[in-house]
């Protein structure tokens, strides 16, 4: 399979426009997931290229060849990443499921298309971000602008990698910044992809730059000083260093974090389609999401109906091969998430949850694990309160409106929430009352650039998609002018 997959080259760093050997020439062998094999070799970046890469991206905003672009200009250039990302789909997917154990349809039909739209969308955004003329007292002309805010270091995850990259590129991008990537050092793959295709496209050099490594890359980004703002998607622990990090420069930082999403299920639901939605809320990407519905309350006047429906629908899943275009679930991405997970499911037997489905390793030579469902669950137990992030749900009843708003709001995480009733009022109502930044009412995992996204509570803070997402990556200045 390796064979047949065009692999980059990813044994130097993307710096300046070019391909440079690390400075103290490290590397660590990069591993497929679903047969634990490696991949290839990926380069380490240290300390010493993280400056140069800094000084290359500080040069590039100060020649003015990218924030003094035209900024229609500029969309066209992103535009043209995004069309390029669309005619080498099949490629990009295929690397993805590679690199990262999903299933290649997934990578093909959600992960591309959107990270090419990031590119699209916010490329359309770079024109379109401006000031406002303020009203104040006579013989002032007071005005705002929005100006790129420099340097931006991104760290981001490897549940989505191409997609996550191009949510922070391309917004970055389109208000005139220049930015360096760190990508997980899981999955490498589609991160010198992109590199290679913005150079193809003439993107100014210095303007992007992709250092692979581990959390030392990462620390000396966030730590260096000329570096005006830090973007990052991945766990609530490393998002409090990466805060922490950041303190004594006092660096702008943005982050999407952990969640234990809710699924509320009313009595009034339509069964059926709750059930679908609540099986690919959890068991999506192999339950590796921020946004995992892993946690489902079914009220109780309808939960032996709902769980007789929803194990039947969640057994039919199996994890195989991520190339097969039947397979629904793919592998775990690494063995350290795999013991991740393993863990959590003896954590939740100790505690006394009841294993309905599930709960051990799949078939095969890869990080595979069966989707699993816990019963019986107590809203205190970690299961019920700690983000697992893999294909283990834990379910409970509830009474009354009251009673799942109390459960569904009772843990540190805030991101995303799902709500299934027929009844207007109560949607309305209970999305009033959930502390999630998103809340999907008759659907799950509806994503798109136009919307913002982001958390409450330790889920983080900051919006992506939308307007939000280019503002992101702005200063406002204030001019204020006598006459």
């Amino acid at each position: 399979m390796i064979a047949d997959i065009s692999i980059p080259d990813c044994s130097k760093l993307f710096i300046g426009g070019e391909w440079v050997t690390p400075d103290q020439q490290k590397s660590y062998s990069n591993e497929n997931p679903a047969r634990r094999e490696p991949i290839n070799e990926v380069a380490i970046a240290g300390a010493a290229d993280v400056d140069r890469a800094v000084q290359v991206a500080r040069a590039a905003l100060d020649s003015k060849e990218w924030a003094g672009m035209p900024a229609a200009d500029r969309g066209r250039l992103l535009w043209r990443v995004g069309q390029t990302l669309r005619e080498r789909a099949a490629d990009l997917a295929a690397l993805e499921s590679l690199d990262t154990g999903k299933p290649f349809v997934e990578a093909l039909y959600g992960d591309i298309p959107h990270a090419a739209g990031a590119f699209e969308y916010f490329g359309g955004w770079s024109n379109k971000i401006s000031g406002e003329v303020l009203p104040v007292p006579p013989r002032f002309f007071d005005y705002t602008r929005r100006e790129p805010v420099g340097v931006v270091g991104a760290v981001i995850p490897w549940n989505f990698p191409l997609q996550m990259a191009a949510m922070k590129i391309a917004p970055a991008l389109a208000m005139g910044n220049s930015i360096i990537l760190k990508p997980a050092e899981q999955t490498p793959l589609t991160a010198f992809a992109l590199a290679g295709i913005l150079e193809e496209l003439g993107l100014p050099a210095g303007v992007v730059s992709v250092l692979p490594g581990f959390g030392q890359t990462g620390a000396a980004i966030v730590a260096h000083a000329d570096v005006d703002k830090i973007t990052f998607t991945g766990s609530t622990a490393v998002g409090k260093q990466i805060m922490r990090g950041a303190a004594d420069t006092l660096k702008r930082v943005s982050l999407e974090l952990g969640g234990k999403s809710p699924n509320i299920v009313f009595e009034d639901a339509d069964i059926k389609r709750a059930v679908r939605g609540v099986t690919t809320g959890i068991y999506y990407n192999q339950g590796q999401m921020c946004t995992a519905g892993s946690r489902v309350l079914v009220h109780e006047s309808v939960h032996d109906a709902f769980m007789e429906a929803f194990l039947a629908e969640a057994s039919k899943i199996r994890p195989g091969d991520p190339m097969a275009k039947e397979t629904r679930m793919g592998a775990l991405v690494s063995e350290e998430q795999f013991e991740r997970v393993s863990q959590y499911v003896e954590i939740g037997r100790k505690e006394g949850a009841n294993v309905a489905l599930g709960g051990g390793p799949g078939d095969g030579d890869g990080y595979f694990y069966k989707p699993t469902v816990f019963t019986d669950v107590r809203p205190e137990q970690r299961i019920a309160q700690e983000e697992i992030f893999g294909p283990v749900v834990a379910t409970t009843t509830f009474a009354d409106e009251e009673e799942a708003l109390a459960i569904a709001n009772g843990v540190t995480y805030g991101l995303a929430s799902g709500i299934w009733t027929n009844n207007l009022s109560r949607a309305h109502r209970v999305a009033q009352g959930l502390k999630a930044g998103t809340v999907w009412v008759n659907t799950y995992n509806a994503l798109w650039n136009e919307a913002p996204f982001g958390g409450y509570k330790q889920s983080g803070h900051g919006r992506e998609g939308g307007r939000y997402g280019a503002e992101l990556y702005t200063e406002i200045k204030n001019v204020c002018i006598y006459i």
